[in-house]
């Protein structure tokens, strides 16, 4: 049976590197794939088709590659359409009519867990099975990796903020993730583990999904393609302005998101993730209510900008139709001259 393995995780959390080394076991990435920027240099083996259908859709509604509400998903499946189902199922379909009954099709995007249920719907259609591998990487890290490659040049206020909105995106990544794929094979990949070890990390995660990487003897493509220099960023969360609060439920998330790299179906690890979802969901509400006068200030300022712009531009285009208006009574005049 054809496969569909879909490869998420946090923004950051290293799901382009695992994908790259997924390729290089000869498994089928979709083309074309997005292209390599001063981001991602080495590739993010993205399908291009599948990343422009999530970015269109999910920015419109919006909801961020990471979004830090517990109920984004919702947002995101309420706003599915018959038409947009019926669109994925159909490139689904011809991108699996040609490929050999046994192939595992990579669909690397770090989007789908909010759409999730749209995925285990368009896959079975299709009769392939559906698989999952979900990156795991330290939140300092995921946060510190963002920074760089986000915020440059974004003022210090900015950026604390966008710090702590992005500990609670991870870990609301991480809730939704691992609650979406229990129905199906799945394997959970540390970052560390797969930089550190790459043989050991995906010996152990294709055991779990029931797939053959072939040979993994050295020389190797991914040897070349996975280095310790990849892991730049920290783990500790010196320099971090987030709250005790969040720090410390994220430090709990992470250490039981662990325990699902050796058993991916631990029903404790699951009882406890389940717990400190609910935890999370209960400080997400209240720190909403007591940001509340903040977040309409906000919306106030925004919409006398736009009040200022569209006034400014209605000005403009005041001034340019006196502007023909004038021109238009002194052509007459305009025309004499040459006669």
């Amino acid at each position: 049976m054809k496969k569909v393995l879909i490869v998420t995780g946090s923004g950051r959390s290293g799901t382009s590197s695992v994908a790259g080394t997924l390729k290089r076991f000869d498994f089928h990435v979709p083309q074309p794939e997005v292209e390599a920027d001063e981001r991602n240099p080495r590739g993010y083996y993205e399908p291009l088709w599948v990343a422009d259908f999530h970015k269109y859709w999910l920015n419109g509604i919006p909801v961020r590659t990471i979004d830090s509400r517990p109920h984004a998903g919702d947002i995101a499946m309420n706003d599915l359409t018959p038409e947009r189902e019926d669109e994925l199922q159909s490139w689904l379909a011809e991108e699996l009519a040609g490929r050999p009954d046994d192939d595992v099709v990579v669909i690397k995007e770090t989007r789908a867990y909010w759409v999730y249920p749209l995925w285990q719907r368009v896959v079975a259609a299709t009769g392939a099975e559906l698989i999952s591998l979900t990156m795991l990487r330290h939140p300092t890290q995921v946060v510190r990796s963002r920074d760089s490659a986000y915020l440059t040049g974004m003022s210090d206020e900015a950026r604390l903020q966008r710090e702590t909105t992005n500990v609670a995106a991870w870990m609301n990544s991480v809730f939704v993730t691992e609650r979406a794929t229990r129905a199906n094979r799945r394997a959970f990949v540390p970052y560390y583990d797969l930089i550190g070890d790459w043989r050991a990390a995906m010996t152990r995660a294709c055991a779990q999904l029931g797939v053959d990487p072939g040979d993994l003897t050295a020389p190797h493509p991914v040897d070349d393609f996975l280095t310790s220099s990849l892991n730049r960023s920290s783990d500790a969360w010196d320099g971090l302005t987030v709250p005790d609060t969040l720090r410390d439920l994220a430090e709990r998330t992470w250490s039981a998101a662990n325990v699902l790299v050796s058993e991916p179906d631990d029903t404790a690890a699951m009882a406890t993730l389940d717990g400190l979802a609910a935890e999370y969901n209960e400080l997400y509400v209240a720190s909403a209510a007591i940001a509340s006068d903040e977040a309409t200030s906000q919306v106030a300022a925004a919409r006398r900008k736009l009040k200022q712009r569209v006034a400014a531009k209605e000005e403009r285009i005041a001034e340019l139709e006196e502007t023909v208006r004038r021109l238009r009574e002194d052509a007459p005049k305009r025309r004499g001259w040459f006669r």
